[in-house]
């Protein structure tokens, strides 16, 4: 989990000291560097790259507002303003929260906790992506599968019995465990017992899916499952 870079762009001396007492308490976000107006901070931003920018709105020559829509892919930004009014349309310009002067560090934690939640939904989902496997506990070894080759899961008790392209395997775990770790978009829990591959549906009716020439029966509750493919 990398840390939260992160920049102030306001013009109250007081308010950049807060600020950066603050975010020196805080262990996983980094301040880089500090501006007095957005101009300056529109400068710096063409070389270097940040994930959070704290952002006062009342700034000399260019409006914070204004900063923020010449912004082309902009960071995750928390508002810092005496003036309740703009929280609406720092909303619409897509701000992760903001923070009403003089704001307290409990309500400064809240705000850089949501910007952390994001940051680490964003890299689950990179990680997804990227991977294309699990190890599995099975046959007294940690086996290796892949998941373009898994073509459903079936329970049984304690057990799941995992069957691919190749081959079969028994696993101890749950079917909840193992959809926890199979990619939402690739898998579906057709049946309280049943998960199947999405890419491995050949037909299906009302009642039943088949996958690589297998029936395999489709629960009562989740019939909209398979039409919301």
């Amino acid at each position: 989990m990398s840390n939260i870079k992160c920049i102030i762009v306001e013009d109250e001396p007081l308010a950049v000291k807060v600020l950066s007492d603050y975010i020196s308490q805080v262990p996983f976000l980094e301040l880089q560097e500090t501006f007095k107006d957005a101009i300056l901070a529109t400068d710096w931003l063409r070389h270097n790259n940040t994930d959070l920018i704290f952002l006062d709105i009342h700034l000399p020559k260019l409006k914070g507002m204004a900063f923020l829509k010449t912004l082309t892919h902009p960071p995750s930004v928390i508002i810092t303003t005496a003036y309740h009014q703009y929280a609406v349309e720092g909303f619409n310009l897509n701000v992760t929260d903001y923070l009403l002067k003089p704001f307290e560090f409990e309500r400064f934690l809240i705000a850089v906790n949501k910007v952390k939640t994001a940051q680490t939904e964003k890299e689950k989902t990179n990680e997804s992506e990227v991977k294309d496997f699990i190890f599995l506990n099975a046959e007294r070894k940690k086996v290796k599968i892949l998941f373009s080759e898994i073509v459903y899961i079936e329970s049984q008790r304690e057990y799941i019995r995992i069957v691919t392209t190749k081959r079969e395997y028994i696993s101890k775990m749950s079917t909840h465990e193992m959809e926890e770790l199979l990619p939402a978009n690739l898998f579906k829990r057709i049946h309280r017992s049943f998960i199947i591959s999405v890419k491995k549906i050949e037909s299906y009716t009302a009642e039943m899916v088949e996958v690589n020439g297998v029936p395999i029966p489709i629960g009562r509750g989740y019939r909209d499952v398979i039409e919301n493919l």
